[in-house]
């Protein structure tokens, strides 16, 4: 049986606005420079001052007079009122000329402005259909070929199963094909450079490497590890090795290390990075022992709503002309001066808010701004942050994250900075990067062929003062992305 109920919710919504601020905070310079081309090709109501209309260039919404009342006589007599919706509320359009809504970014007046360069690198695919039209084959074998090497990913590995591929073929293109003539395509593509690309696995990806070198004594022997003793190489099981190959030490090392100088990942020197260099978001300098926090230029683009679209409603206002196509226009204009202010407010707000945050960071962290001294960074987690700028911990990590700092000492992520305490035996509190840091130069300088355990590493932690346990050890250990030290070992 069906009811019908009244039922009050407390719903908390975020508004179209506060979305477009969240979706803005999170992004990056490089990001937020794409993302603003966007807003201005889309919406030609908000401009910079590289896309503000020419001298007397109107927008085309502007000609009002060139519709006739006589072609909307079909409207209903009672269309008047609809108008009076329209009109009300215009006055805070007409005669704006955009002033109120320019946004020029507060930045460093000394900051070097220049261009980046940006690498010239053909992409994996370009290399590999370029090699293909260099090949005899046929149309067919072509398209084939083709396919599969749009198949390929990133890291020049063919990971879907010829079968499936098969199917995708006869499904989609409408070419019937089988493994077998796959196969042998696949072999061609194979032949191609960079050595190893068309691979299904590790162990063909090193075969087909060593294929194609000079068939060493070192080479041959290398191939039988990859074929039959790949579980004792990735264990480090040198002595079995050398027992199953029937070879000394001497000879194993030359082996291991023909196998080392080949490429697990052929498809990624040839990959066009987008992130060719690190372009920082914030750039805090020290002058006289004070620290000055600014925003990277790119990072305050300068805009303004288009003064011609007030200028068109002021028209429209002066006009005895209406009727339906006015209406849409004024509806039109309206909704594109509202979205280039909301685009303009959420960069403003944007901009407050990075450098807020950021200036608090530097508050926090004082120290290691002054010196550039690791051992003087302060354990922080975001709630520090938050707390102390009265924002959520949600905000705080969208300004975090992928944002970048320059310093007198470098660039850094802004993720650096934030870091869980480890007790002393003094009672202090220190970041876990300055015992990371450590790790990192204990395992640095260790013995290859004695590689400290993580138990070794606890025991010389605990002797500097740190009270860490081996489980904590081994989680920084991992994040650091190092090896347990049985994987480190070497002949």
């Amino acid at each position: 049986m069906l009811k019908q109920g009244l039922s009050q919710k407390l719903l908390q919504k975020l508004s179209p606005q506060q979305i477009q601020f969240i979706q803005l905070l999170q992004l990056n310079t490089q990001e937020l420079e794409k993302r603003v081309d966007e807003e201005i090709t889309e919406n030609p109501a908000l401009e910079t001052e590289k896309t503000e209309s020419s001298e007397g260039e109107e927008p085309e919404e502007e000609k009002f007079e060139a519709e006739s009342e006589n072609d909307f006589d079909d409207s209903d007599e009672n269309e008047d009122n609809d108008y009076d919706d329209y009109e009300t509320g215009l006055d805070e359009y007409i005669g704006d000329d955009g002033d109120d809504y320019a946004y020029s970014g507060q930045t460093d007046p000394n900051e070097e402005k220049r261009e980046l360069p940006i690498a010239n690198v053909n992409t994996l695919y370009d290399v590999l259909y370029e090699q293909l039209n260099a090949v005899d084959l046929n149309e067919r074998e072509k398209i084939l070929a083709g396919h599969l090497i749009g198949m390929l990913e990133e890291d020049g590995y063919l990971r879907r199963p010829l079968k499936s591929i098969a199917n995708d073929l006869a499904f989609l293109n409408q070419l019937q094909t089988d493994e077998h003539e796959l196969e042998r395509i696949l072999h061609i593509i194979q032949s191609f450079d960079p050595p190893g690309i068309g691979a299904r696995s590790l162990e063909e990806c090193l075969t087909i490497q060593l294929s194609k070198m000079e068939q060493t004594h070192e080479v041959q022997q290398a191939k039988k590890i990859i074929h039959h003793h790949m579980d004792d190489l990735a264990k480090k099981h040198y002595d079995k090795l050398m027992k199953s190959l029937k070879i000394d030490r001497d000879d194993l090392k030359g082996v291991i290390d023909t196998i080392t100088h080949l490429n697990p990942k052929p498809g990624e020197s040839q990959i066009n990075v987008k992130a060719q260099y690190i372009i920082p978001d914030f750039i805090v300098t020290t002058l006289d022992n004070e620290i000055q926090v600014s925003l990277n230029s790119k990072n305050a683009p300068e805009l303004r709503v288009n003064r011609g679209y007030a200028e068109t409603l002021k028209g429209y206002n002066e006009s005895t002309t209406k009727n339906k196509a006015l209406k849409n226009q004024v509806q039109f204009i309206k909704q594109k001066l509202d979205s280039a202010k909301w685009f303009i407010d959420a960069i403003k707000q944007r901009q407050n808010t990075l450098l807020q945050t950021m200036k608090c960071i530097v508050e926090f962290q004082k120290d290691f701004f002054l010196t550039g001294d690791i051992e003087k960074l302060n354990p922080m987690i975001l709630k520090d942050i938050a707390d102390r700028i009265g924002m959520d911990i949600s905000t705080v990590s969208r300004v975090a994250n992928s944002k970048y700092v320059q310093t007198d000492f470098g660039i850094f992520s802004l993720k650096e900075f934030f870091s869980e305490g480890i007790q002393t035996e003094s009672g202090d509190e220190v970041s876990n990067r300055e015992v990371k840091e450590f790790l990192k130069e204990y395992i640095g300088k260790e013995s290859k062929k004695r590689p400290l355990t993580d138990e070794k590493l606890t025991s010389m932690l605990n002797e500097k003062g740190y009270n860490i346990a081996r489980r904590t050890v081994a989680k920084y250990r991992e994040q650091l992305n190092i090896p347990v030290a049985r994987l480190r070992k070497e002949i």
